[in-house]
């Protein structure tokens, strides 16, 4: 495997995630559809690991994004905050052949966050008074409506007027990210909404795999307008701008109708 030392380019996404195994966690950045490191899932779906854990907001759709992973039956737990547009996702959870633990967004950011920073756990005020604290979430149903696996609850501690739950940091063997520039350092730019989750994907991962539309030379990129130093990126692959992009739901506004004086 290159991409070591300070040199952290690979030469293809299939070198970058050959050496993930089957049962390995892994984080995924992007935001619905923004900002999916596609060329990486493809990588992996060819490359056959399976039983994986996946963390991410969401789970794609059908035949894009973690949802061809999802297809495949190659996912075993997915631990997201939206999965709405995803029908296999639902079947799957459903029919007890997929774990599911669903995390308030802000609450996985920061799961995310404190675990690329060091920090095992913290409490919040989100999820105080429901399931998310109490436990009885289902987490796996067995298939005729029943639910196999419930979440536990979590420690709920007074600080002064209010009440917050504790919540474990998320770490993961690797992380798939995407971003719009890199050098060759593993310093990265993302673009817009696509930086919502990435770089707190990337924090989290042992080893973060990070594709980029453009790859430049140390120095190339201003210091200020770079989103997550290198320090957190352990592999780079180049993929080019030439790539698909989708929009998850697309709405047009209505043409006005009436004359105007």
């Amino acid at each position: 495997m290159s991409g070591t030392g300070l040199d952290k380019v690979v030469a293809s996404a299939d070198e970058a995630v050959a050496d993930i195994i089957d049962g390995a966690s892994l984080a995924v950045g992007g935001f619905g559809l923004c900002g999916t490191p596609m060329a990486l899932i493809d990588a992996l779906l060819a490359q056959g690991a399976s039983d994986l854990s996946v963390v991410s907001n969401n789970c794609g759709v059908g035949d894009w994004g973690l949802g061809v992973l999802l297809q495949a039956k190659r996912i075993r737990r997915m631990t997201a905050s939206y999965v709405g547009e995803n029908k296999e996702f639902e079947r799957q959870f459903l029919a007890g052949e997929l774990e599911v633990e669903l995390t308030p967004q802000g609450t996985l950011a920061e799961k995310l966050r404190a675990g690329g920073s060091g920090i095992a756990a913290f409490f919040t005020r989100t999820g105080v008074g429901t399931q998310v604290a109490d436990g009885g979430l289902p987490l796996r149903y067995d298939g005729s409506g029943g639910i196999a696996l419930a979440s536990p609850p979590k420690e709920v501690r007074s600080f002064g007027a209010h009440e917050y739950v504790l919540e474990e940091a998320i770490r993961t063997d690797f992380a798939l990210v995407h971003a719009l520039r890199g050098d060759r350092h593993g310093n990265l730019v993302f673009n817009k909404s696509a930086r919502n989750f990435s770089p707190l994907a990337a924090m989290a991962g042992a080893v973060c795999i990070a594709q980029v539309e453009e790859l430049v030379e140390p120095g190339e990129l201003d210091p200020d307008q770079i989103h997550l130093p290198g320090v957190f990126v352990h592999r780079v692959v180049e993929v080019g701008t030439d790539i698909e992009k989708r929009i998850e739901r697309r709405t047009v506004r209505a043409a006005a109708t009436g004359s105007e004086s």
